[in-house]
């Protein structure tokens, strides 16, 4: 079976950190680009951090940049989102994606609606005190 699991959420308080974990089941997570995603209640879903196969790219969304930190560690098969300083307006659903095509993180980030590959089912992050 191939899928993407997610892991790390759960609820902070303001100014906390999580670090949130996207695996994957059934194929190679290190040949592709991985990105993280989020959507809120009453939102579309956004990407906010993408990284290329060779850790060699990554894009942030400016909601996040400086905050959140998008990582891979090949050997694990394991891509990794960082987050320090939450606010409560990142509380969302959190799902990682992992995308065959040969194109830019850039692109993954901008427009989750294109990604060719596989998504994970999210993960709850709740930024509350």
């Amino acid at each position: 079976q191939l899928q993407l699991v997610e892991s790390g959420g759960g609820l902070v308080q303001p100014g906390g950190s999580l670090r949130l974990s996207c695996a994957a089941t059934g194929f190679l997570l290190r040949h592709y680009t991985v990105g993280w995603f989020r959507q809120a209640p009453g939102k579309e879903r956004e990407g906010i951090a993408c990284i290329n196969a060779e850790s060699t790219s990554t894009n942030y969304a400016d909601s996040v940049k400086g905050r959140f930190t998008i990582s891979r560690d090949n050997a694990k098969d394991t891509v990794y989102l960082h987050m320090n300083s939450l606010k409560p307006e990142d509380t969302a659903i959190y799902y990682c994606a992992a995308d065959g095509r040969l194109t830019t993180v850039q692109a993954v980030c901008a427009r989750p609606e294109d990604v060719v590959g596989y998504w994970g089912p999210g993960t709850q992050v709740t930024v509350s005190s």
